[in-house]
């Protein structure tokens, strides 16, 4: 089904308005965050208050909070993040090497847990109580274990024990990435892929047995029919919705095993620059976190309104 303007016009609306709100208050946030970023730069123990005077004139830290804020937004809508007080240089150039690496693990990390996450559902949903047993505990437990843990059984099997991946650093060209991002994402994407099977053998099941299915049942239709045409379609609703909050939100998430791994992104410079109080980075990640939140998201409801048109002629009831 093709997506009415008006749908779209409003999703691109809504989409605008979230990224300026959080702008807001990721902006308010970090300015209310204790502590002069300022006495970092100026050193000496007490920093020079001429100094000190100089540092907030340049980077604008003793204008009041709207002016603040329209300098910093302004120039962020436009790439330019500002300047970094610990790195010393451009945000934007510190941050474009990261971008990278982060984006790939993310990627990698996405596919896993979209692929492996659903086939497993369905298997669990589809397959007979033995498979669904299976599945619900090993799903079970991968949901239960922490994430550092994960890192740690699969650097010593495969890393240590095997040899077949590395386990530090980030590779360079395409395929060394992959080679070496290959047991951060399976890392990461763990107790997220659990999850989304859990998620979507309980959406199969409901639709398994609802009222719509069962008529077509009665009318002896073939079972792989209705299983692609009743229940997966009908249950593609919530498994888009989950997939897609789970990839959008990785970006936050990926700061320990960037960490453990050795892996030079954007979740161990956000953790290095909060401890080290460099407002500038951590306002532009957070704000390229949300972002890509807001996005991601952005497309799933497309994607679901492209697939229910109840979607799209419930919004245009509205208007």
């Amino acid at each position: 089904m093709t997506l009415g303007p008006r749908y779209l016009v409003r999703r691109l609306v809504a989409l605008a308005a979230t990224l300026v709100a959080a702008s807001v208050v990721i902006y308010g946030a970090l300015s209310l965050a204790p502590g002069d970023p300022a006495t970092m730069l100026a050193g000496g123990s007490p920093p020079n208050p001429q100094v000190l005077a100089e540092i907030h004139k340049e980077y604008h830290l003793d204008d009041p909070f709207w002016s603040q804020y329209w300098h910093w937004i302004s120039n962020a809508a436009t790439g330019d993040f500002g300047q970094s007080i610990v790195f010393r240089g451009s945000v934007s150039q510190l941050l474009a090497p990261r971008i990278t690496n982060t984006l790939l693990l993310i990627s990698y990390c996405g596919l896993v847990i979209i692929v492996v996450g659903i086939g497993l559902g369905m298997l669990a949903a589809l397959r007979g109580r033995r498979t669904d047993t299976g599945i619900t505990m090993a799903t079970t437990v991968l949901m239960g274990t922490p994430t550092f843990v994960v890192a740690v059984i699969l650097s010593w099997g495969f890393a240590a024990k095997l040899g077949w991946f590395p386990v530090f650093g980030g590779g360079t060209g395409f395929l060394d990435r992959v080679w070496h991002l290959t047991l951060p994402a399976l890392a990461l994407s763990g107790s997220y892929l659990a999850f989304l099977s859990r998620t979507t053998r309980s959406a199969i099941v409901a639709e398994k047995f609802s009222e719509h299915v069962d008529t077509a049942r009665s009318r002896g239709l073939p079972s792989r029919h209705i299983v692609r045409r009743h229940v997966m379609r009908n249950a593609s609703g919530p498994i888009l919705n989950v997939s897609g909050a789970v990839v959008a939100g990785l970006l936050a998430s990926t700061a320990v095993i960037e960490r453990a791994f050795g892996v030079n992104g954007l979740g161990s410079l956000l953790v290095d620059s909060a401890l080290r109080k460099d407002m500038a980075v951590v306002m532009a990640i957070s704000l390229l976190v949300v972002a890509l939140f807001v996005v991601i998201m952005t497309i799933v409801d497309a994607v679901n309104a492209a697939i229910d048109p109840r979607i799209t002629a419930g919004v245009g009831v509205d208007a």
